[in-house]
């Protein structure tokens, strides 16, 4: 689970072990306890996020969505 991004309280993560039906995503990891995904074609959310964390979220996601989608190209070859 390589952790490709870290953003204030945001983790982005890719796992290495996904299923084969699930679209391209990227965990995303709030503090220690919350998580939700995105999805990576879209930039639409997977999950609900926190109440009140979404936009950071996003704003977040959108400054590293090339490693992201790099890293996850890299890992499960689709």
């Amino acid at each position: 689970m390589p952790t490709i991004a870290i953003e204030g309280r945001f983790q982005f993560i890719v796992h290495t072990r996904e299923k084969e039906f699930e679209p391209p995503h990227v965990h995303v990891r709030i503090g220690d306890e919350d998580e939700c995904r995105i999805e990576l074609n879209s930039g639409e959310f997977m999950d609900q996020p926190p109440p009140g964390d979404a936009r950071a979220i996003v704003q977040a996601y959108r400054r590293h969505a090339d490693a992201i989608r790099q890293k996850w190209d890299e890992i499960h070859g689709r």
